[in-house]
């Protein structure tokens, strides 16, 4: 083995020497990193130094007779790349109890990140860092150091491995002492856990490889050197008959590969990826063009049409439900921003209506108001907008006419008003959870039709009706674990609620809304909150103006809703289970609510992070803290991730240790061809489990008041 080493070695510097003379004879085409077998940017089975560009996102699978991979990566910063991973193991079955687990395969869940610790120079390669499967079962934890050099066609990598990724000890290790080399290869609890206490110890190697981009543009081949051996996975009857693995790539432009690959020797494995760039997507929008600068005029102001100037707002700007004050020496708009993620542009429109009246103002108020609660007021100095619109110097912009200030009461009088106390809503659901006993995706799919009336400007009555279209939760058998834990099921009837009642009134409800002061926003409830759970609340939350730092305190009493009424809720705690013949706890009226700090870094190196900091009673009556970590690219896509961690242990909360799960915002317009404010989210959990719940509230005030940040894109988190 030692000798075989220092061949191969020896044979990497001869390459290394030669190959600066090669890059210069050799035109080479643009380097774009492809994804590993494991997902990721990597080889096969070895990872690179390499990372993706900022903001790229893929998801893929990997198939092989052993394992099936399906993967998504996201290159979250330049340095930090994450994955998530769900393994299918076509020869085991995920349980032995057929009536359980069915024919279903056994899955394994697992987290990998990357942490690029220096970029590619004349002399330095690209180095990373990174820890794989740190957050499953460790079938396939390990961590590694590599570095990736170019070298005209040819990238080449050299790394370090320790765990799986380095099992065949070629550097340090005794595989007699055990096929880990005394590496702890067992989890905490149900799974889930950071194990951090075994990383970089057990077997240690040294593993390789090249990447070849071909004359041909679309095709790339690879060969790696592997540092595993298989002697300790998890699949059955794996054999290693060479430590090398040949592959290569076919590259659909920049939105997808196939790939291929004659792995250990005996092994076929096949592949795909699909991606896109959070930061680069955009769409070419049939826009309301921006009037045309009509020059100075001075008109007094009862000779203006004030209605026709509020529908211009509406239809151009994107000012809905618009009251308009002025006089001589001002103009104040008030409404909702319902247009546009870039307030730059609807302030830009909307100066440009208002200056072409030729209105005397000296000054322009744009109010933006959520829940008819203002959050910001921007104002427009006329004079400065009018150089700006006439391009009287270069890079005029509307931004040098205008300031972000606290909102405060409208002067002059009420010209126009095109408000409405009602609103109606149809929108698309989907709910899902992958990785689960009863079948690998679990989901349903419906549509949510919603009402609201408003009495004033602080008092609103709605409700709406979810309708399941399609899903597949009749499957879901999760029940009371028989070791004795007593946890209250107050998500694992997901079954009762969505499956068994196609039709149901998710939330029918009556809030009000004020603000105290500059920075003081408050809310109160009562009625059916959500799908599941009735009862009253309220919110408060600090968020003062252009700061990073916010301040949230909800507090709710509730009850859970009976499955089997549409207006009831349980009043017995215990039930019984004829299908299982054992008793299930649910909640019959609980406090629960959470302290929240929010907070956007504004480091170079933690661009666009939203943090949020949970502390609090669960529904379950657990308590502990949620950690929720989102990143808003160029495109306004938000990408983030959230853990919730309890006084349960691993054994009462179940598969999985604790809570936790993804999501992913998409802005509408990223996809359509008219501008619009509004967004799809679809989130995504590991397991349905009852530890770590929070109530879904209708209104979120931090989401409300995003305008308050200018840095942000007023996203609506």
């Amino acid at each position: 083995m030692h000798r075989r080493i220092f061949k191969l070695s020896f044979l990497s510097v001869a390459v290394l020497h030669a190959l600066p003379a090669l890059s210069e004879t050799v035109q080479t085409l643009p380097y774009q990193p492809t994804q590993s077998d494991f997902g990721g940017v990597g080889l096969m089975q070895m990872p690179t130094g390499r990372v993706a560009p900022e903001g790229e996102f893929s998801i893929g699978a990997t198939f092989n007779p052993d394992y099936r991979h399906y993967h998504s990566s996201l290159q979250l910063m330049p340095w930090l790349e994450a994955t998530i991973r769900y393994t299918q193991v076509p020869e085991r079955l995920y349980s032995g109890d057929e009536g359980f687990s069915g024919d279903t395969y056994y899955t394994d869940k697992g987290i990998d990140v990357k942490v690029r610790l220096w970029e590619e120079g004349y002399w330095l390669p690209e180095t990373s860092i990174g820890l794989r499967d740190l957050g499953g079962t460790g079938l396939f934890d390990g961590e590694y150091i590599a570095a990736s050099k170019h070298f005209g066609p040819l990238d080449v990598t050299l790394g370090v491995g320790w765990g799986y990724i380095g099992n065949s000890a070629n550097l340090r290790g005794d595989t007699s002492n055990g096929l880990d080399c005394d590496r702890d290869t067992s989890y905490k609890g149900k799974g889930g856990s950071f194990d951090y206490s075994r990383w970089f110890t057990g077997c240690m190697s040294v593993f390789g490889g090249v990447e070849y981009q071909t004359p041909w543009e679309p095709l790339r081949l690879k060969v790696e050197y592997d540092a595993n051996n298989y002697a300790s996975d998890f699949a059955p009857d794996m054999v290693q008959d060479s430590n090398f693995n040949y592959g290569l790539v076919y590259r659909f432009d920049r939105w997808g590969d196939l790939r291929a690959s004659y792995e250990r020797g005996n092994t076929w494995t096949l592949g795909f990826t699909l991606k896109t760039n959070f930061n680069t997507l955009s769409q070419n929008w049939v826009d309301t063009p921006t009037p045309a600068y009509k020059g100075k005029q001075e008109i007094d102001v009862a000779d203006i049409d004030w209605d026709k100037v509020a529908v211009d707002l509406d239809n151009i700007a994107g000012y809905s439900d618009t009251k308009v004050y002025a006089d001589n020496e001002s103009v104040t708009v008030v409404g909702s921003q319902s247009k546009y993620r870039d307030r730059k542009i609807a302030h830009e429109k909307a100066a440009m209506i208002l200056t072409n009246t030729g209105s005397t103002a000296s000054q322009f108020h744009l109010v933006e108001q959520s829940a008819n609660q203002p959050t910001t007021q921007t104002v427009i100095d006329t004079a400065a907008f009018e150089k700006v619109a006439n391009q009287e110097y270069v890079g005029a912009k509307v931004t040098d006419a205008t300031q972000l200030v606290s909102p405060a009461s409208p002067r002059g009088m009420l010209q126009a008003d095109t408000g409405k106390p009602w609103s109606v809503s149809v929108s698309p659901t989907l709910q899902q959870s992958i990785g689960g006993s009863e079948d690998f995706y679990m989901f349903n799919i419906g549509v949510s039709a919603g009402a609201s009336y408003w009495f004033g400007d602080n008092v609103e009555i709605g409700g709406g009706v979810y309708v399941n279209l399609y899903d597949n939760y009749d499957k879901f058998l999760y029940d009371v674990p028989p070791d004795g834990t007593d946890l209250k099921r107050v998500r694992t009837l997901v079954r009762q609620y969505i499956s068994d009642n196609p039709v149901r009134v998710s939330n029918l409800q009556l809030t009000a809304f004020d603000k105290f002061g500059d920075s003081i926003y408050v809310q109160g409830y009562g009625g059916y909150l959500e799908t599941m759970f009735a009862g009253v609340g309220g919110e408060i939350l600090y968020r003062p103006l252009n700061s990073n730092w916010a301040f949230g305190l909800d507090m709710n009493y509730v009850a859970q809703r009976d499955p089997d009424s549409t207006f009831g809720v349980f009043t017995e705690e215990r039930h019984y289970d004829p299908t299982t013949g054992r008793y299930y706890r649910v909640q019959t009226g609980t406090p629960t609510g959470h302290f929240t700090t929010y907070y956007r870094p504004e480091w170079s190196w933690f661009n666009d992070l939203l943090i949020k900091a949970s502390v609090g009673q669960y529904l379950a009556e657990d308590k502990g803290v949620t950690l929720d970590v989102s990143k808003q690219f160029d495109s306004g896509v938000i990408a983030g991730a959230y853990m919730a961690k309890t006084n349960l242990s691993a054994e009462e909360f179940g598969e999985g240790s604790f809570n936790k799960g993804f999501y992913i915002s998409i802005p509408f317009d990223i996809f359509t061809i008219k501008p619009s404010s509004n967004r799809a989210y679809i989130g995504w959990t590991p397991l349905s489990r009852d530890g770590g719940q929070m109530l879904i509230r209708k209104y979120n005030l931090y989401g409300m008041t995003d305008a308050r940040y200018p840095g942000a894109e007023f996203t609506n988190r």
